[in-house]
């Protein structure tokens, strides 16, 4: 009754409305839709000019995506770690890498009608506008398009506001339109999973792959490829590490809107639906992963930038000197500056998308990694604390001929220098604190957590403690490379990047004792002693240039007062048989010869040098051992291969650095000597210990009063180095327990071990060296075969194993 009453008092209205008004309200209503248009056009033609809002250029537009994380990737194809800005640690990937299931399922879910349009989907904003915009209906969908996603991505600020969000939208439809203009739907695709942000600085799919489920985009399966799409509404929210459910009931529908569109069959979706979610979750974290020293040591050699002497302090001038020299003559060393893109610039690792191919070995560098945990946190560690326990000084040692208030002054003098080069420490004096207040609060209890073996751990002490309790932890350092390619294999800079962040392999120089002796021995045999010549083993006296008595105490018991020979000398480490040959060099021959070796640093040409006193970084002679297996040549270490731009073209190139340091002969000598340390001197633990068979050559040293453990050991194929020390010299074992055969040799062998164990890496304890007939074994009815065991000499003398 009641719709019949409208109806009539319509008809009578209607009735009313003459032909002549009529015509008018139609003149009214298409005006109005006109100027609408018109309005509308008006607005879109500006905002495509640029004249309202930001309107990216054609460039920009063409490249829109112009920063991404370069990879380090290693010589069997794994990637260790990308170097990138915080907020732009994506890796350029390939449509083609992208599982199929990621596509089906961004489109299912995001915008099904993705393929039809060409950036705005009409039905599709319509839709949006009624139900979420006049029906207030949350479950009304979104009216954005993949297209239009990635415009806002790319060019929209975030919005402050509702209202700034709407006046975003036109903007963003506009560069929908242009970028379905200038890429394909593929490309389209593949640009919004490269730019998406999975949180965790895992920006771009394949980062997300990798910190989520440790695989690669290529490779997810289909339930978390729909995790990942799943993150896409809200990333916060859907987050799978924190919100498992929640993730599950997104990961759900997605593979729902997956099979109400055809990719997926009802049984399949039930099947994937039912499963949990299992990450493999790994933070993204420049600190950890495997290699973390050798990524930053890589990092600093790239983008080094041409040294200028005032940059450096005065105490650095050698190093302002090694640098000099790198830049002219080393083509890593600040390759991004010294080489210009196509645009004119030079290159930024950060930035660019490289891709750096390097030499190291997963394995191997996981196997080198292995080593040194297993050796420190549950060998020598635990004996150092044991030693130290209950000692006033701890972790230092002094000798006993110290005052006490020497040895508080000392202390103070090494804990205060820690405190100047702290974080905290110049973070506090950057802000304007005083000295007083500084020293207030490294001396003020605190929560922290703090290192140890077993995981970081939380406590409360003084920063100033937490100073010393860190110098208390032994440090090393580990390389091994190929000696026919120079191929850098394995790089381990010190116990952990994260706490302990000098790398102690490149940077660190210490002394080196015994393992000098063999270019001692070099020098020797080029002026023509052999292995074989004899000399009484007593103590040797030599006078240097000042006219100074220099009598060299011993490391060895054995044979005193009998005739010995060089190779016995070389074999048992000892003292007085090199002193006995320095005696009849020169210390500046043997100086030049040290550089051709490879050493870089101070050497001071003294007559004490041929017991080690010079400081060496670790890969300096790991380089100079690859002399006795080389026949006489030296390899510099090379860690990259080739560097790739972020599209695949090769932009360098990179060739092993040989020099000639020994004629053959006189290598072939040292060599066989070498042999015999491990085949029955110093070295014998890795025979009858270790239970390596491996053809092998080697050295053991230790510097005066165990400040430094070392071991220096190779095969045919591969010569690796191993140093052991704390921080200060002041810091080291007590006893006999800090020699290198002890506190080094043991992580070669743990190494060497798992190589000859792993047949895919083809490096084989059969091998043997290649050493012509008159050059084996030339002393072999030599000097009596003794007791190995290694006596305790008295006193602080001037002792190097």
């Amino acid at each position: 009754m009641k719709n019949d009453n409208v109806k009539s008092k319509w008809k009578k209205f209607r009735g009313r409305i003459t032909p002549k008004i009529r015509k008018r309200i139609n003149i009214a209503l298409w005006s109005c839709f006109g100027l609408v248009i018109a309005g509308a056009t008006l607005i879109f033609t500006a905002i495509a000019k640029g004249r309202i809002g930001y309107m990216p250029s054609i460039e920009l537009l063409e490249n829109p995506i112009n920063r991404y994380a370069s990879q380090v990737i290693s010589d069997d194809g794994i990637m260790l770690g990308t170097y990138s800005y915080s907020k732009d640690n994506r890796i350029l990937i390939k449509y083609s890498d992208l599982s199929p299931e990621l596509v089906q399922g961004l489109i299912a879910t995001e915008d099904n009608r993705f393929v039809k349009h060409s950036g705005i989907d009409i039905k599709g904003l319509v839709r949006a506008v009624v139900k979420r915009g006049i029906l207030m209906q949350k479950s009304g969908g979104g009216g954005s398009t993949i297209t239009q996603q990635l415009a806002k991505q790319l060019f929209s600020p975030n919005a402050g506001s509702v209202a700034e969000r709407v006046l975003q939208k036109p903007i963003e439809w506009v560069i929908a339109v242009r970028l379905e203009k200038y890429y394909t739907k593929e490309e389209i695709i593949n640009m919004y999973l490269n730019k998406f942000d999975f949180l965790y600085n895992a920006v771009g799919i394949q980062s997300a792959a990798r910190t989520y489920f440790n695989t690669t985009p290529k490779n997810l399966k289909a339930e978390e490829a729909a995790t990942l799409i799943g993150m896409c509404k809200n990333p916060s929210y859907y987050n799978p590490e924190r919100f498992s459910e929640r993730a599950i009931r997104r990961r759900n529908t997605v593979l729902g809107q997956m099979k109400r569109y055809g990719y997926l069959d009802k049984a399949a979706c039930d099947s994937l639906s039912q499963l949990p979610l299992k990450l493999n979750f790994t933070r993204i974290d420049h600190k950890e992963g495997l290699a973390p020293y050798f990524r930053e040591y890589l990092r600093l050699t790239l983008m080094a930038q041409k040294p200028v002497r005032s940059d450096y302090p005065s105490w650095q001038q050698q190093k302002f000197a090694e640098d000099s020299i790198s830049w002219e003559t080393n083509p890593v060393y600040g390759w991004c500056n010294k080489n210009m893109k196509t645009n004119g610039k030079p290159y930024d690792i950060y930035t660019d998308g490289l891709k750096i191919y390097t030499t190291l070995n997963s394995r191997m560098q996981q196997y080198a990694e292995d080593a040194v945990k297993d050796h420190l946190s549950k060998t020598l560690q635990p004996s150092f604390f044991k030693e130290k326990k209950g000692k006033k000084y701890a972790p230092f040692t002094f000798p006993y001929s110290v005052p006490d208030k020497e040895k508080e002054k000392q202390i103070n003098e090494i804990l205060n220098r820690a405190v100047n080069q702290s974080h905290r420490y110049k973070t506090m004096k950057g802000a304007g604190v005083g000295e007083e207040e500084i020293t207030r609060v490294f001396k003020t209890p605190a929560e922290m957590s703090v290192f140890s073996w077993e995981g970081m751990k939380d406590t409360v002490m003084t920063p100033l403690d937490s100073i010393r309790y860190y110098k208390s932890f032994l440090r090393t350092a580990f390389m091994a490379m190929d000696t026919h390619t120079g191929h850098v294999k394995a790089y381990v800079g010190g116990i952990d990047f994260a706490n302990f962040q000098y790398d102690m392999l490149t940077m660190g120089r210490r002394q080196i004792g015994s393992t000098m002796k063999p270019f001692v021995y070099s020098l020797a045999m080029i002026e023509g002693f052999t292995p074989c010549d004899k000399m009484l083993h007593v103590q040797q006296q030599l006078v240097d240039e000042n006219g100074e008595l220099w009598e060299p105490r011993n490391s060895t018991q054995k044979c005193i007062g009998e005739e010995v020979t060089f190779q016995w000398g070389l074999q048992n480490s000892s003292n007085w048989v090199t002193a006995y040959l320095m005696k009849h060099l020169s210390p500046y021959a043997l100086e030049r010869l040290l550089r051709s070796f490879g050493f870089k640093g101070h050497i001071d040409p003294v007559i004490a040098m041929c017991l080690g006193t010079p400081d060496i970084s670790v890969s300096e002679m790991v380089s100079a051992y690859t002399v006795f297996t080389n026949k006489g040549l030296r390899i510099e270490p090379m860690y990259i291969t080739r560097i790739e731009d972020a599209y695949g073209n090769t932009v360098a190139t990179f060739t092993a650095q040989v020099n000639e340091v020994l004629p053959e002969d006189a290598t072939y000598k040292v060599l066989g000597m070498l042999q015999s340390v491990v085949d029955g001197g110093t070295a014998g633990s890795i025979r009858w210990s270790h239970g390596i068979k491996a053809a092998m050559g080697g050295k053991t040293g230790t510097t005066q009063n165990q400040s430094d453990g070392w071991f220096m050991g190779f095969t045919p194929s591969i010569v690796a180095g191993c140093w052991v020390g704390g921080e200060d010299r002041s810091i080291h074992f007590d006893t006999m327990e800090g020699q290198g055969a002890h506190v080094a040799l043991p992580v070669y062998a743990n190494f060497m071990k798992k190589v000859f164990a792993d047949s895919e890496l083809g490096y084989s304890d059969k091998e043997t060296f290649d050493i012509p007939e008159e050059f084996k074994d030339p002393c072999i009815s030599g000097n009596k075969k003794e007791n190995n065991s290694r006596s305790r000499p008295g006193g602080f003398g001037e002792f190097f194993d």
